[in-house]
């Protein structure tokens, strides 16, 4: 017994030493090659990646074949109808009783990372979003999986940054590489992953951030390759070429792309709005659960991600989107199938909706492509049945998938190169360019932020590529302040504050009562003509000396506010409050001091 102990310690001791052997021997290539360095935690920041990602898709898969499975064979049809509550509560349970976080709005919350918490993600969300996304969409709520993953992938590069304490720079670098690579290994599409992180994320568009995001996305891709073979996420050949008569068909195929992307977004903020009002969470679920059910009820394509919906479409059999529904005599007849499918799309996003306002967890990559999908057919279908031109149905399909999640997502670019990749169409590329910049610039028009920047952008926390604007997001007023400043009670007499003056290198004073409530400041300047007259001594200076101060800053005053405060009072010390008490002051000097440090950080190398 003794002898197998041994034997286990001594095994211990030797994998223990050539771990630290290993960690000894990256440190030390860290400092030879830092360039090279940072390529490695890419690539491996790209396997974990396209593992996750795989892992993510495989799970879901597999829970909806066990779910389906299940409910065919044994179970009446009001019991098919709870599923997705029944998922919407084990995601809330989940999140309740094991993540005790909010991991909603995946995307967004990766933009917040970036901009206001200086890129760190917590170490829960490299598992928990799929776990939770699994539960949601795996028992049929009608969102998708991306923004999850995304939000996994962003999270397994913070980490590994933290890890290696690698700073800001680096840190962002690695959470856009890791969401690269969760985008690549979810749709096979290296080149709109890189455009996404590029688009999406906002990360700087030069060499030092390409090549690390390419190494991301092509091994995230080639993990997903490997894993799950190589066909492409939605199967389309091109039985029709493009035709460039038709261009006009495309720009009004934007427009309302356009339309519907601003439609989408308003419902689902409306939606949000109003469950967030409903502080039960059972009444949550319950509502959510509730007009899910009867959604999916009335129109089973809403079940899920939607993907099976877009296969039936671009393979050439629209009408089996009606198959399992009330609808299904519908199908043979031409405007009545039209009328249905218009149906199924504009309660997509309230079915959406109803999913993640009752709790559950998902992203609108999906709902967006899906309602893409249904308008772009849709719209040459009735073209088709007025006789007035022949438009291919599958290409217009294809096209609206662009268009809408270009306008929903603000990112025409992702949303080009991320059709062209997953269906292999590149042969459309010129109709889908101009169909998702049209649908841009309309969505745009009404509305200048995505769906994932909306919030963020009223809360003054949206990094953008304006480097300046987007370093003063990152400040921190908590960063700024200063404690060191002697602070004196409203009875201080000139005596006590030449004491003071002695002993620090300040020259303003915060006047302070025994609350801690802020009254006002004293400035050298203002005493310096009277310190030796000796018969001023007994005077009190609050009194006598006492300033008020142009502005009093709070502890969430963002630091564009703040540089606007001293500009406008031209004042190089202003007092903090918190909760109605002085806790510091900020300076100027700081501020600056601050501000350069994080642009030699962010500066290119």
């Amino acid at each position: 017994m003794s002898s197998t102990h041994g034997i286990i310690k001594r095994t211990i001791k030797r994998i223990m030493g050539a771990y630290k052997s290993l960690i000894i021997q990256i440190w030390q290539f860290r400092n030879l090659n830092p360039r090279g360095f940072i390529y490695i935690l890419c690539l491996l920041t790209g396997v974990v990646g396209g593992l996750s990602a795989v892992l993510l898709k495989n799970i879901v898969h597999l829970t909806g074949q066990f779910v389906f499975s299940n409910v065919e064979a044994n179970m009446p049809n009001f019991v098919n109808l709870a599923l997705p509550g029944i998922g919407i509560l084990l995601t809330v349970l989940f999140i309740r009783f094991f993540v005790k976080d909010n991991i909603s709005h995946g995307i967004s919350k990766v933009l917040y990372a970036i901009s206001r918490n200086s890129s760190k993600i917590k170490l829960h969300n490299t598992y928990s979003s799929i776990i939770a996304s699994t539960f949601t969409v795996g028992f049929g709520g009608s969102v998708g999986l991306e923004a999850p993953m995304v939000n996994t992938g962003a999270a397994l590069g913070s980490n590994i940054a933290g890890g290696f304490r690698m700073n800001y720079k680096y840190r962002t670098l690695l959470i856009s590489c890791g969401s690269a690579a969760a985008i690549a290994g979810i749709f096979k599409a290296p080149i709109a992953a890189t455009i996404f992180a590029l688009e999406v994320l906002m990360i700087d568009l030069n060499m030092w951030s390409i090549v690390p995001l390419l190494i991301s996305s092509v091994t995230g891709a080639s993990i997903s390759y490997m894993m799950m073979g190589d066909s492409a996420t939605f199967s389309f050949s091109l039985y029709e070429p493009f035709v460039k008569e038709k261009v006009p068909f495309y720009i009004l195929l934007g427009v309302f792309c356009g339309f519907l992307s601003l439609y989408f977004t308003k419902i689902l903020y409306l939606f949000e709005k109003y469950f967030s009002k409903i502080k039960s969470a059972f009444r949550k679920i319950l509502i959510g659960g509730v007009v899910l059910g009867l959604l999916i009820f009335l129109f089973p394509p809403l079940f899920g991600e939607g993907y099976t919906t877009l296969q039936h479409i671009l393979g050439g059999v629209p009408e089996d989107v009606a198959n399992n529904s009330l609808f299904y005599s519908f199908k043979d007849d031409k405007w009545l199938f039209l009328i249905f499918l218009t149906m199924v799309l504009f309660t997509k996003v309230v079915a959406g909706a109803a999913t993640t306002g009752a709790g559950g967890i998902g992203g609108v990559f999906a709902p967006s492509l899906f309602m893409g999908g249904l308008i772009g057919f849709i719209f040459s279908r009735a073209v088709n049945n007025f006789n007035w031109t022949h438009l291919s149905e599958r290409n217009f399909a294809l096209v609206g998938m662009a268009g809408v999640m270009s306008g929903i997502m603000h990112a025409p670019l992702t949303s080009i190169f991320l059709i062209a990749e997953i269906t292999g169409g590149y042969s459309l590329f010129v109709p889908l360019i101009i169909t998702a910049t049209v649908s841009y610039l309309t969505k745009s028009y009404f509305d200048p932020h995505s769906v994932y920047t909306s919030k963020l952008a009223q809360e003054g926390s949206l990094i953008t590529h304006h480097k300046d604007k987007a370093l003063l997001r990152l400040l921190n007023i908590s960063q700024l302040i200063e404690t060191e400043f002697i602070t004196i009670a409203p009875e201080t007499t000139l005596r006590d504050l030449i004491q003071f003056i002695s002993k620090t290198k300040r020259n303003i004073f915060p006047v302070v009562d025994a609350n801690d409530k802020f009254l006002g400041v004293v400035l050298l300047d203002d005493v310096r003509d009277v310190m030796f007259k000796n018969e001023l001594y007994d005077k009190l200076v609050a009194t006598t000396f006492m300033t008020k101060v142009p502005y009093i800053l709070s502890t969430d005053d963002t630091a564009e506010s703040v540089i606007n405060k001293f500009e406008i009072s031209e004042a190089w010390n202003l007092p903090v409050v918190k909760n109605g008490k002085y806790i510091g002051m900020v300076s100027k000097s700081k501020l600056l001091t601050v501000y350069r440090e994080l642009l030699v950080q962010m500066s290119d190398e």
